[in-house]
């Protein structure tokens, strides 16, 4: 998987203009900045330090307009494996300095010179390796993989010390290197896909030009013995693949994410790229290209949809793992006000919003457009578990007979629903049993509401209220109410959150007998006490609400 588009990490509004120019230079890449401290940011953020050390584990290059030991003690602690680093830079404020920080084997410098360039000044690069001959030896272009990390820094240390070296092999993106070529050094560049044990006057670097086409399950060993018979280094390894029959396969996915490769599909038809190939041995089939293979062009890979719940609304309250599927989303879907929430998103991404009425046609298209090999998000505010677009996705699924539907990679992420998130402003209302109901009818006949809440509130559950009101139902919350009230007396608190996570966000705590229905709209979420809720004053005037754990008799 291609690595996410660079974060460009700000801390005040005088560092905006500054990335604002480098994001011009970067398709892709967004302005995040600090809660209260930055105005017009693409997003925000609210700890710098969880923030930068989020996008370090998520591969993401970061760009941070700060002092570099700021950024150099934030990530200290993640420092564990250099090979393994996304792209680190730090540049100043005033837009005169861009440092390097992390990242040499991810192309750090790269995007420093690429930056600095735009800038108009020169970057603060200090890999001697890349001073002295103008490239980085242990970093071959995308297509190639570096045989040994290790070894290769003796190598590059032995060059630096003043020894020559001969290249073996097609290394064309070394002709514009100043390497100390002779014909007859000690030392040598080897660029080839053929298995070759590792010497310390070597430096193997293996182009990606081997297919392993499969036509069942087949284990890690299995293509690595297949390989190894043939003389390939697994270095070599491209791609996998597989006929889209096997796309659901579990076994086979498992295959490529150990071998660390991509996983491509394709029909009986299709023809493959020019490739010369060997015999086939155990069911596996390898063909060697004459240049590094791009697995984008083989096939299709398997498509992947998931439904995703942004929170309430504040980026700080949406989970890592949604905030990385709307990294790698090809297409977005959802109700429009959602799909913005979302946002911002690069330009290669594709939005497309519905009405918030038209789930099931949502779904159905997610599919169609999953089952073609994409990357597909559904977006609900919340959770997409609660009164969301889980359950239609899957109704849509369980409905279909399309094969290529059920082969698609289907996943539900979680997110803080509108009900946990008023509780956690208001305190602990939902610390014991509690029940959860929409008082919309639009998909459930009214009766059944009714009946449900009348065994809740005998139940002595808490409750919280999802779509209370709206103009087409005016009249139902009172009702409600009216069912409350035969079970709890007038004293019972409830917690009214309008818009909790979002501007303007309000809390009110109030009581039972003080609630009427003109209080509430339809973005509001009414958390309702049990018998043995409590409130008690906070220091800034409002009060706390919590249900004790305990039931009857305090332990």
């Amino acid at each position: 998987m291609s690595r996410p588009a660079p974060a460009i990490v700000i801390l005040g509004n005088g560092s905006l203009d500054t990335a604002r120019r480098i994001q011009q230079l970067l398709p892709g890449a967004s302005v995040l900045g600090l809660t209260g401290r930055v105005e017009g940011a693409d997003r925000s953020y609210s700890d710098f330090g969880d923030t930068l050390r989020q996008l370090y584990q998520q591969d993401t290059p970061i760009i941070a307009l700060c002092a570099a030991g700021i950024v150099i003690r934030t990530l200290a602690p993640l420092l564990l494996e250099k090979g393994a680093e996304p792209p680190v830079l730090a540049v100043a404020e005033d837009a005169s300095a861009v440092v390097p920080l992390l990242g040499g084997l991810g192309g750090v410098n790269d995007l420093a010179r690429v930056i600095a360039a735009g800038l108009g000044i020169a970057p603060a690069i200090t890999t001697s390796g890349e001073l002295r001959f103008g490239t980085c030896l242990l970093n071959p272009p995308a297509g190639y993989a570096l045989g040994d990390l290790e070894l290769g820094k003796r190598f590059v240390s032995d060059l630096l010390a003043g020894e020559s070296v001969r290249i073996e092999g097609d290394a064309p993106w070394l002709a514009r290197a100043q390497l100390p070529e002779n014909a007859q050094a000690r030392l040598a560049i080897h660029v080839g896909n053929a298995e070759r044990a590792p010497a310390a006057d070597e430096l193997l670097i293996y182009p990606r030009n081997v297919l392993v086409q499969v036509c069942a399950e087949v284990s890690p060993q299995t293509i690595l013995e297949a390989l190894q018979q043939a003389g390939l280094a697994r270095q070599s390894l491209a791609c996998i693949v597989a006929p889209d029959t096997l796309m659901a396969s579990a076994p086979l996915r498992d295959t490529a994410v150990e071998l660390a490769v991509p996983l491509r599909f394709v029909d009986g038809d299709e023809t493959l790229l020019p490739v010369a190939w060997r015999e086939p041995s155990k069911g596996v089939a390898l063909g060697v290209a004459p240049a590094p293979v791009q697995p984008q062009l083989i096939g299709r890979p398997r498509g992947r949809l998931a439904v995703i719940g942004l929170g309430p609304g504040a980026a700080e309250l949406m989970v890592p793992a949604v905030k990385a599927e709307l990294a790698r989303a090809n297409d977005v879907l959802g109700y429009e006000t959602y799909v913005r929430m979302a946002g911002p998103f690069r330009d290669d991404q594709v939005m497309h919003c519905t009405d918030n009425r038209e789930e099931m046609q949502r779904a159905r298209h997610a599919f169609e457009l999953a089952a073609q090999g994409r990357s597909v998000v559904v977006v609900s505010s919340g959770d997409p578990g609660v009164f969301a677009m889980a359950a239609a996705v899957l109704e849509a699924l369980h409905e279909s007979v399309d094969p290529q539907w059920h082969s698609v990679d289907l996943e539900i992420l979680p997110g803080v629903s509108a009900s946990l998130a008023t509780a956690a402003q208001a305190g602990a209302p939902l610390g014991h049993d509690f029940c959860v109901m929409s008082l919309s009818d639009n998909l459930k006949p009214w009766s059944i509401i009714e009946k449900r809440l009348d065994l809740a509130c005998e139940a002595d559950l808490a409750l919280a209220f999802y779509n209370p009101i709206s103009r087409s139902r005016p009249w139902q919350l009172g009702v409600a109410l009216d069912i409350v009230r035969r079970h709890r007396t007038a004293q019972t608190p409830v917690v009214l959150g309008r818009d909790i996570g979002r501007p303007g966000q309000t809390l009110r705590t109030l009581t039972l007998g003080e609630l009427t229905p003109e209080q509430v709209d339809m973005r509001t979420m009414v958390l309702v006490g049990s018998s043995t809720t409590c409130t008690f004053a906070r220091a800034d005037g409002m009060q706390w609400v919590y249900t004790p754990r305990w039931y009857g008799e305090k332990p």
